[in-house]
């Protein structure tokens, strides 16, 4: 079907002053003609078969035709202004035609797919520009600009020029891409890089616009302006790969061109021919109009859509939403998968996972609940994992006195009279390097190099542990690697904005040989693009805003749908609802079947459609019969494709995996 829809418009690149209100499902006009034109052609159905007056369900049937009908039959007929001819209005005068000699129910089953059709795909349009409006949306509207003389100025953050100096304050949003020149914090870039953990940011560190400050303050110098800043560049990066997706349909539609100039002669011929041999007016209108009956395509769209919708169904029953049919069948030509690290392997949340004594006077549950106790009241993240590996151990908290957080220092507190510190190595190491501290050094540097965060422990200004913490796996991941390079005959690849260190020792873990780490969103795209262009088809599988334009470049973008990101999970082709990884592989099998139903199913209407054109235009074929064989076609096929419905189809295609 050739859309009529427009491509989304690139919104203007900036901060917007409202956040962009969603799309709801019959805010679109699309959406409410394909309801009503549903709807009418089931009450006219229900009134056949309810030996109803014929002039009253001929009047719904025909209301059906309008509602569902005008729309691509104006667009055809605007298209053939320009000398040019599409299926949807092929489809629109085959219907008209069907009901001029009857056949009104095949007509209205005609003007329901194509409206379905048009509609849905005007669903997605919108809910993909809803998305990369809400993106642009992260970064502030305002600013404050320090001025020269030392004061403070509130201005728009699109007006900022590359050079000035802001003020970002404790739990704000950073409003543009710049470089630290004074103040400490921690920042949460998650959106931008995809790190689980906040980063703490120093003079002469980046920060990128979008991004939540911490609890410090900090002053940013402004390197980009908003349109050019990383938040930005990911909108239009999305947009562009959404752009050369749409590309890739020119072939579809030179096939559609092609077969409605070709069938719409041939109606002509049939019709003409048997005139000028002296045949009857009403016999030869009655054989084109057969013709163009035997010949539509409704038969062949049909063999498609059942096995593919009925797999997207059955994948939705099992926690897997594809978006679309097309999506469903391009999932089944997968050669390579591609999986983001935080969020999609992983859990993204931090948790405890070694504890290295300094000093052999404290225990290990000793320095892990003076430790909670210090950490109870910070809103860190690393904290909180701290916290919680207390409390699973049943660990008591004494009461935390005198506490304060330094940004990206750490935080301290009075705990049953001890004064305990808490915090990164870098700024509790001093540079005399007691034997204690160089112990301590020493086991930071370890734990950092087998890809974990260290956090070291001070009583009383002295070290006595080194905490590790890192990003938990999940459990499904490594049998989840083992089945897509079982299905797919290559091992996944990770590509992930983490550094290298933690996403090798994670691989590993996973089964995953080939590593990418320290990308940003465009190196993402870029790696994605890399693979393709070595002849591999990659599904990426991803989670977050910085997974987004990876998502929307790959040949299937697969978004985790427990905490995935609007735009992420909007981007993406299907959505992992429960975040269980071994549905991957599970819905790859199940897709690699229904295209193997598919095949089968255009065979067998292919085959149909050939004898009845060859049995219209050789001999004489009865109306009833052609109209019979053409819909006994449609139910064959329809059937066989909805064989995928049941359960069993789902667990064969898991256990192919």
């Amino acid at each position: 079907m050739t859309s009529s829809i427009a491509a989304p418009s690139r919104p203007a690149i900036g901060p917007g002053p409202v956040a962009a209100r969603r799309t709801r499902l019959f805010d679109l006009p699309e959406i409410r003609w394909a309801a009503a034109s549903l709807v009418l052609f089931l009450l006219g159905l229900t009134a056949q078969l309810a030996n109803t007056p014929s002039w009253l369900w001929w009047a719904l049937y025909l209301a059906c035709y309008a509602t569902g009908g005008w729309e691509p039959g104006l667009a055809g007929l605007r298209a053939l202004r320009d000398k040019t001819l599409d299926v949807d209005l092929l489809m629109v005068v085959a219907a008209i035609g069907a009901a001029a000699i009857g056949q009104v129910l095949d007509g209205g089953l005609l003007i329901v797919i194509f409206a379905t059709s048009g509609a849905l795909e005007a669903l997605a349009t919108a809910r993909t520009e809803d998305s990369v409006r809400g993106l642009l949306d992260l970064a502030p509207d305002t600013a404050t600009l320090l001025t020269p003389e030392g004061g403070e100025q509130t201005v728009a953050a699109a007006d900022l020029a590359v050079g000035a100096v802001i003020l970002v304050r404790p739990g704000d949003r950073i409003a543009a891409d710049g470089c630290v020149v004074g103040g400490a914090s921690e920042v949460d870039q998650a959106t931008i890089t995809g790190e689980p953990l906040p980063v703490d940011k120093l003079a002469g560190d980046e920060v990128f616009a979008g991004t939540l400050n911490g609890t410090g303050a900090l002053r940013v110098r402004v390197e980009r302006r908003a349109q050019d800043s990383v938040v930005a560049r990911i909108a239009g990066l999305v947009e562009e790969a959404g752009r050369t997706k749409a590309r890739t349909q020119l072939f579809i539609e030179k096939i559609e061109q092609r077969y409605s100039v070709g069938m719409v002669a041939a109606t002509i011929a049939v019709f003409v021919i048997p005139l000028l041999w002296g045949a009857e007016l009403r016999d030869s209108l009655l054989r084109a109009m057969t013709f163009m009956i035997v010949a539509s395509p409704c038969a062949v769209v049909l063999a498609t859509m059942p096995p593919l919708l009925a797999a997207i169904a059955n994948a939705g029953r099992h926690g897997v939403l594809v978006k679309s049919a097309v999506v469903m069948e391009k999932l089944g030509s997968t050669t390579r998968v591609a999986f983001d690290k935080t969020g999609t392997l992983t859990r993204g949340a931090p948790e405890l996972t070694e504890v290295r004594t300094i000093d052999t006077h404290f225990t290990v549950e000793d320095i892990v609940r003076l430790a909670a106790a210090a950490e109870y009241p910070s809103e860190h993240p690393l904290a909180t994992a701290i916290v919680r590996a207390a409390r699973s151990r049943a660990l008591s908290l004494p009461v935390a006195d005198e506490f304060t957080a330094q940004p990206g220092r750490g935080v301290s507190a009075l705990v049953e009279g001890h004064f305990v510190r808490v915090g990164s190595p870098a700024a509790l190491l001093t540079s005399r390097r007691t034997s204690a501290e160089q112990a301590a050094a020493t086991a930071a540097e370890e734990i950092h190099a087998g890809g974990r965060t260290a956090v070291v422990m001070l009583c009383e200004h002295t070290p006595i542990a080194v905490l590790g913490l890192t990003d938990q796996i999940r459990p499904e991941a490594a049998p989840t690697i083992t089945a897509l390079t079982e299905i797919t005959g290559t091992t996944p690849v990770l590509l992930t904005g983490d550094n290298p260190a933690t996403a090798t020792r994670l691989a590993a873990q996973a089964g995953i040989t080939e590593v990418r780490a320290g990308l940003l969103p465009g190196d993402k795209v870029s790696a994605v693009r890399d693979l393709e262009a070595d002849g591999s088809r990659i599904a990426m599988v991803g989670d977050g805003i910085n997974d987004a334009p990876a998502l929307a470049t790959a040949h299937v973008g697969i978004a985790m749908g427990g905490a995935g990101s609007d735009l992420a999970l909007q981007t993406a082709d299907a959505v992992v609802v429960r975040d269980d990884l071994t549905t991957i592989p599970a819905v790859i099998a199940l897709s690699r079947r229904a295209r193997r139903i598919v095949i089968a199913n255009l065979i067998v209407a292919a085959s149909f459609m050939t004898v009845l054109v060859l049995w219209d235009l050789l001999g004489h074929l009865p109306l009833p019969l052609g109209v019979a064989g053409h819909e006994g076609s449609t139910v064959i096929v329809g059937l066989n494709g909805l064989r995928l419905l049941r359960s069993a189809a789902w667990q064969r295609a898991d256990a192919m995996r």
